[in-house]
């Protein structure tokens, strides 16, 4: 994730992920990429192919909203990662300081019974967690990365039955949410980067952030559960994100999640 030239990397990486057939170009049995080339993507766009060199190899990296978003519907992103792309062309002069988790955040955490919350960055650093969510696995505890445990921790891969799937949120929430120029995010990308799944999805490129999914889990002590994530964003403290867990009233996982303590 270098922040020399991360919009580069990312216009090459989804270009080769545009089969020719797909955007109505002439294909050829001895084409020798698989996706787009970098002229067909230019014409697509509607833009110079040598402008497009200047993009991908970070010589301009202001293009316009025009130039974004005729680049967005030619590698046909959704809008997450369109709204990815125009991140990465037009990042924040200045990023707000990190800021401790408050007292009234805490407070708030505790106050939910039996029902698993915490606060993480969008490094995915975990800040604070009532004791349902460190219960429920030890991922959630304070000091953990998210990231790290999903891909480089044995047991937690176990705790997941969908890990594949839930492996492929966490690298493109990581990738929507964490700030490219971050020194501390850098290394956490290079540490992940040892793991052979991690490498492959990362290299997909995709920007999804966090939002309302279900989750299972595979819990040691309480056996199966299913809780549904809801993702909140802490008011004037704009890099914490509340992920709170809520099962189905009545359902065998809310009385799971109540053994849980």
């Amino acid at each position: 994730m270098a922040a020399e030239n991360v919009l580069g990397e990312f216009l090459k990486a989804r270009r080769a992920r545009v089969p020719a057939a797909r955007a109505d170009l002439p294909t050829s049995t001895r084409r020798r990429v698989a996706g787009l080339r970098r002229d067909e993507l230019a014409r697509l766009a509607g833009i110079s192919e040598p402008y497009l060199t200047r993009l991908e190899q970070g010589v301009d990296q202001n293009p316009s909203p025009q130039v974004l978003r005729s680049l967005a519907r030619a590698l046909e992103l959704d809008a997450d990662t369109s709204t990815y792309l125009y991140s990465l062309a037009n990042p924040d002069s200045e990023r707000p300081p990190e800021t401790a988790v408050s007292e009234d955040v805490h407070q708030l955490l505790d106050m939910w019974s039996h029902t698993p919350a915490y606060v993480r960055n969008r490094r995915f650093d975990v800040l604070a967690a009532n004791k349902w969510a460190r219960a429920l696995a030890p991922m959630y505890e304070p000091g953990h990365n998210l990231a790290r445990d999903m891909f480089l921790d044995p047991t937690t891969r176990d705790l997941f039955p969908d890990w594949p799937l839930i492996a492929a949120q966490t690298a493109a929430a990581l990738r929507a949410e964490a700030d490219p120029r971050d020194a501390r995010t850098n290394r956490l990308i290079a540490d992940l980067e040892t793991d052979a799944d991690f490498r492959t999805l990362w290299a997909q490129h995709d920007a999804r952030p966090s939002r309302d999914e279900l989750k299972r889990f595979a819990h040691p002590v309480v056996g199966d559960l299913a809780v549904r994530r809801q993702a909140l964003t802490v008011g004037g403290s704009e890099d914490q994100v509340i992920i709170v867990y809520q099962a189905a009233p009545g359902s065998s996982s809310e009385a799971a999640l109540a053994r849980l303590v």
